[in-house]
């Protein structure tokens, strides 16, 4: 069974997910290239698969070391099982590269509970996010998370507030110094600022509104069951918990202001949707409820293939 396999944490998971997203990522992004492929194009799409497995390895190493889950390979499985249910998220390497960013600034800011090099820890996640919304701009937003970090973890001298924004304005001065060395100009502003759009009929198209329709309703109730036992985690675990659920909710709003939604920006909600999830398949006790999880997430994608 699915779940007993991935009950533990071993290197043949992380193996087998990265054949499984090779797979993916062949069945994807290859029907691209029908009339042929140069050798700067396979070396493009050898880095995104790279940046995609580092995603994965990112996620497992952050959420194991700080205690998001237990020690297992639930939270990889459900990430790419994710990514197969809306190919779209592997379609378009601007986003991501942009998420891999996030997941960067993400590990930064929950290890903030440790209390250790704060400054340079904020720096480094507002740079990880600035740099993430170079390549998809709501990416921004995730600087939300930053500033929650720094509530929940009580760090309350004031120039802490400050230094997110030195991360941006660093940012941004390398953008503008490439500019200038470049094109000779400051760059324009309006080039970087995405616009909003609450045009939902994209989602109308059957195979995406299928996979939204089943990962939302196979997070709901593993949701609810987090929020619920957010009081039961200890004082010391519990802002980073939080934390995940803020990141969840910031990814749920890049979905809704996204301007063009082709169901990439969905990427954003994969991590700590899966982190969710993952907690509440360790809650269960009767293991074919576990099963039928996993299993929905499974037969989605294959069912897409169906005319």
């Amino acid at each position: 069974m699915i779940t007993r396999f991935f009950s533990t944490s071993k290197p043949i998971h992380l193996v087998l997910i990265s054949f499984f997203v090779l797979g993916l990522f062949l069945a994807v992004r290859l029907g691209y290239y029908s009339e042929g492929i140069s050798a700067l194009q396979i070396g493009k799409e050898v880095l995104l698969y790279g940046i995609t497995l580092l995603s994965i390895f990112v996620l497992s190493f952050f959420v194991n070391k700080n205690n998001l889950t237990k020690q297992n390979s639930f939270k990889i499985l459900l990430f790419s099982l994710f990514l197969a249910c809306i190919p779209a998220t592997i379609e378009y390497g601007s986003i991501i590269v942009s998420n891999v960013f996030i997941l960067f600034a993400v590990r930064r800011i929950i290890s903030l509970r440790s209390n250790l090099h704060i400054k340079k820890k904020l720096f480094d996640a507002a740079f990880w996010i600035a740099l993430a919304s170079l390549f998809y701009f709501w990416a921004i937003l995730f600087l939300i998370l930053v500033f929650a970090a720094l509530m929940f973890y009580s760090i309350g001298q004031s120039s802490n507030w400050m230094i997110p924004f030195t991360g941006i304005v660093t940012v941004a001065l390398i953008v503008v110094s490439f500019n200038i060395v470049s094109q000779n100009t400051f760059g324009d502003m309006n080039t970087f600022i995405d616009t909003v759009s609450f045009d939902f009929s994209n989602y109308n198209q059957r195979n995406l509104m299928v996979s939204i329709t089943v990962i939302s309703l196979a997070g709901l109730w593993p949701l609810f069951f987090y929020v619920k036992k957010l009081q039961d985690k200890s004082r010391s675990l519990r802002p980073s918990f939080v934390l995940i659920l803020i990141a969840l909710i910031i990814g749920i709003a890049i979905v809704v202001l996204s301007p063009n939604k082709n169901g990439s920006e969905f990427i954003f909600l994969f991590a700590p949707l899966a982190i969710i999830m993952t907690n509440y398949i360790e809650s269960i006790k009767k293991v074919w409820l576990a099963e039928l999880f996993i299993w929905l997430l499974v037969i989605t994608p294959i069912f897409q293939l169906v005319p």
